[in-house]
């Protein structure tokens, strides 16, 4: 059905209809701002030839973009309030499909292999606020073959995601995402662009993934571990952090960062990813 989803009234009585109420629970907030989702479609990287997934539809505006472009979508709703404004709104499109479930608990390779057999595919979501960087982290460490993934976030988790590992603004997420992929930051969205409007702004971002890690480690596990432990603690050297956290001894983490050139002062935020992968290395 073709109606202007970006729409006050169009939303007040589409979603009226069908009796939802706002959970803030799910972090519900749909957009308004027009220019938005077609400007998130475009800078997807999407095209004919790829398919798309998409998580937490709200009410089919994204998806109703990413449909124009794309040659197919597979949207996953957890809120099975919305499946079926989601009917009326993106039912009748022959390349969008809506899956109803949580996307931490599907089975995501069998997801690509039933719907995108043979296609690029790349992510695309308008995420939650307060459930940002589990799925993030998920989608990345699920190794599957996503050729990138771009999603708004609260304007804070974007400045966080994208910082480059060894500056003063980065985290144990964006050590992570630099990791697995290369992030950018593609536009600002005001909280004024959203029904009901959040009291923080958003950010659109993109992760185009690393076909091989830009650092090598032995045991991943091991280094994410490490990395974990590194940030848990910003306000303390990485040597008191990572002796708490992983129950190292404090002079074999001091002799670890000694061994890998760095100095035992160091805290968490000033270590590059080259730097933190050679500490992993020293305390295997």
């Amino acid at each position: 059905m073709d109606m202007n989803l970006s729409n006050i009234s169009t939303i007040r009585h589409l979603l009226d209809r069908h009796g939802f109420q706002f959970s803030k629970a799910l972090g519900q907030n749909f957009l308004i701002n027009p220019s938005v989702c077609p400007r998130m479609a475009q800078q997807s990287g999407a095209d004919q030839t790829t398919g798309v997934l998409e998580i937490g539809p709200g009410i089919g505006v994204l998806t109703t973009e990413l449909a124009k472009i794309a040659g197919k979508v597979v949207s996953v709703e957890v809120d099975s309030r919305l499946l079926p404004v989601l009917e009326e709104t993106v039912g009748d499109l022959p390349n969008v499909s809506v899956i109803h479930g949580d996307i931490l608990k599907l089975d995501l390779a069998e997801l690509l292999t039933q719907h995108f057999s043979g296609m690029d595919v790349v992510v695309c979501a308008n995420l939650p606020y307060y459930i940002t960087s589990p799925i993030l982290m998920a989608l990345l460490e699920s190794r599957l073959p996503f050729r990138s993934i771009t999603v708004m976030v609260q304007k804070e988790a974007a400045d966080r995601i994208c910082a480059a590992p060894g500056t003063r603004a980065s985290g144990a997420i964006s050590a992570a995402v630099h990791y697995y992929a290369a992030p950018q930051m593609l536009f600002q969205v005001s909280r004024g662009s959203f029904l009901p409007a959040p009291k923080v702004d958003s950010c659109v971002i993109r992760l185009d993934l690393h076909a091989v890690p830009p650092v090598s480690v032995t045991d991943e596990r091991r280094f994410f571990a490490l990395i974990k432990a590194a940030f848990g603690q910003r306000r303390k050297t990485v040597s008191n952090s990572i002796s708490a956290g992983l129950g190292i001894p404090k002079p074999a983490v001091v002799s670890a960062l000694e061994a890998a050139g760095l100095p035992p002062t160091s805290r968490a935020e000033q270590l590059t990813l080259d730097q933190l992968a050679a500490l992993s290395e020293q305390l295997l």
